[in-house]
């Protein structure tokens, strides 16, 4: 199977990336490789997976040297005409989109880099799955989309229809956006709804990596809502593990399904939203004391109120995964913990 993974210099895409190379897939990776965050761990991602720093130039298809199954190309989904092109050339069976503009607070400054990525961007990429006999388009979305929803846990068959962040609303566009193509041009899409996923190789603006390097280096860690936050933390293997179903199993339609009383999960379309989580949320406090505890040194807390567009407390459903795929995460969230702490310590050559 030939598969297109957008954002695979990206935490999850990296990851899933490593894990279809392994049984087999052939994959080719996209990515911009922008600096919203540190690139050397971008680098180093794809490193991981055998493409060289020094043989990325933009829109060039260049080979892994390490999986024979891997090609990588440095691409803006903005770019039409090149992405075009991509699918032409490279005759993808199935595609997988995880690049995104990331990130809650920086959309509050920076609205303009969501809209041409993650609404023009995934536009590009509808089109060309539409034109190109895709059998199966599977996306990020999030779970901000829930926003000033208060009923926990969150369904996928609840309102999403109140976003506290432009983010959130760049993500909700993409679930509508994607109902559109099936339900037009039988194109069947899956929207998994990602929460708080975390582990080695992650992003360097997420919370287990900035406590991590400020209790390292002796600073304060700043703890938002006062520590009453909570958030179901999924660790990456999980997360990839389920990706990995939906790939395999995209969706057929419902035919039970009523536009008197719609579940807003489905449709009569080849067309399915889930929640990809650890159906545990953990409290903030305790997700630091694990950090605490895997690095043996205390946080300095600078106690802030919460910020805006962030929401105290996620937890998912994910009664859908399971009753279709049997979907179970295994990991803890000290083993999970433990093995970025690992990971930083070892990429960033950090004694402690």
């Amino acid at each position: 199977m030939k598969i297109l993974v957008t954002g695979t210099a990206g935490f999850i895409g990296s990851h899933l990336a490593l894990k279809l190379l392994e049984r087999g897939d052939e994959v080719v990776g996209v990515d911009n490789i922008n600096d919203y965050y540190d690139v050397r761990v971008k680098y180093g991602r794809l490193q991981r997976a055998g493409i060289k720093k020094d043989e990325i130039e933009y829109n060039k298809l260049i080979a892994s040297n390490k999986y024979a199954n891997y090609k990588f190309i440095k691409l803006n989904l903005e770019d039409r005409e090149n992405l075009e092109k991509l699918f032409k050339d490279e005759k993808f069976d199935k595609v997988c989109n995880l690049a995104a503009q990331a990130g809650v607070r920086y959309s509050l400054t920076n609205p303009h880099a969501y809209v041409d990525s993650n609404i023009v961007g995934f536009v590009n990429l509808l089109e060309c799955a539409r034109h190109n006999e895709i059998k199966a388009f599977s996306y990020a979305s999030s779970s901000s989309v829930y926003g000033l929803n208060e009923q926990q846990p969150f369904s996928t068959k609840a309102n999403v229809d109140h976003p506290i962040s432009l983010y959130a609303a760049s993500k909700k566009s993409n679930e509508l956006m994607a109902h559109v193509y099936s339900h037009l041009y039988n194109l069947p899409t899956t929207g998994l709804r990602f929460f708080t996923v975390y582990g080695p190789w992650g992003r360097p603006d997420m919370a287990l990596y900035l406590f991590t390097k400020a209790i390292i280096e002796d600073k304060p860690i700043y703890v938002f809502n006062y520590g009453n936050m909570q958030r179901d933390f999924t660790y990456i293997d999980d997360i990839v593990a389920g990706v990995i179903k939906v790939i395999d199993n995209p969706p057929k339609g419902d035919p039970s399904w009523s536009g008197k009383h719609p579940d807003p999960s489905s449709s009569k379309a080849p067309y399915k939203i889930y929640n990809i989580g650890n159906n545990n949320p953990v409290k903030l406090m305790d997700f630091i004391e694990a950090i605490e505890k895997k690095l043996g040194k205390k946080a300095k807390k600078n106690m802030l109120p919460i910020q805006p567009g962030d929401v105290p407390s996620t937890y998912a459903d994910v009664s859908g995964l399971i009753e279709d795929f049997n979907y179970k995460p295994q990991t803890s969230i000290q083993d999970g913990i433990n093995r970025f702490v690992d990971w930083y310590l070892e990429f960033f050559e950090v004694k402690i």
